[in-house]
């Protein structure tokens, strides 16, 4: 990646701190950056998950920033997600899925045909709460998200998702499964497939118009 793109960025994220903006989530970062990573940490990061990140995400983790300004609420630190109203490291297997396993999905995905109904005759209230668990432990389970782990939030849980492992390594999700509505591919303005500097070079060039 050329150092003059990663400069760029720099440069109009400089030029929009300090500046009154009506842009959704830029009260949470201000538009500054975490420190960048140094390229030992990330190598570490990733022998430790036996993963290889994205070049355009490992360059910007290294030349730009460890997270900060960014789409929606920012951009994580690696190893973090949302947690409530903080954030907290997210655990391989248990708050995320493995990283070294294939990301399952090619195309958009929400499998709701095991939640219980509610308010069925059929069910009572105790038979549809253990329904309901049963579906969401599977709905919810860290296998769905194998092979990616979650770069930033929209508040509600609704996260995006870089991939990692798998055919669609590279590329970005929507996790809208907190609303019911499953796993799809980012797509940017242009209808096109997201990947991570696509994605953040669109949302600044957003915020660089709206001024």
């Amino acid at each position: 990646m050329a150092k003059t793109e990663f400069s760029r960025i720099i440069d109009s994220l400089s030029s929009l701190q300090n500046r009154r903006s009506t842009i959704f989530g830029a009260d949470a970062h201000g538009f500054h950056l975490n420190p960048t990573l140094p390229e030992g940490d990330v190598r570490a990061f990733e022998l430790r998950h036996s993963i290889s990140l994205p070049r355009d995400y490992r360059e910007f983790l290294i030349k730009v920033g460890n997270g900060g300004a960014g789409p929606h609420y920012g951009i994580f630190r690696l190893g973090e997600m949302d947690d409530n109203f903080d954030m907290a490291p997210w655990r391989e297997g248990d708050s995320v899925g493995i990283l070294s396993n294939a990301f399952p999905f090619e195309e958009e995905w929400n499998d709701i045909s095991a939640m219980p109904k509610r308010g069925s005759e059929a069910l009572d209230k105790s038979k549809y709460w253990e329904q309901m668990s049963a579906f969401e432990e599977v709905y919810w389970g860290t296998s769905v998200v194998n092979g990616s782990f979650p770069i930033c939030h929209q508040g509600c849980a609704l996260r995006i998702l870089l991939i990692v492992t798998g055919p669609q390594a590279g590329y970005l999700w929507d996790d809208r499964r907190s609303e019911y509505a499953g796993l799809k591919p980012l797509r940017l303005a242009d209808g096109s497939r997201a990947t991570f500097l696509r994605w953040y070079e669109e949302w600044l060039e957003g915020c660089l118009a709206a001024l």
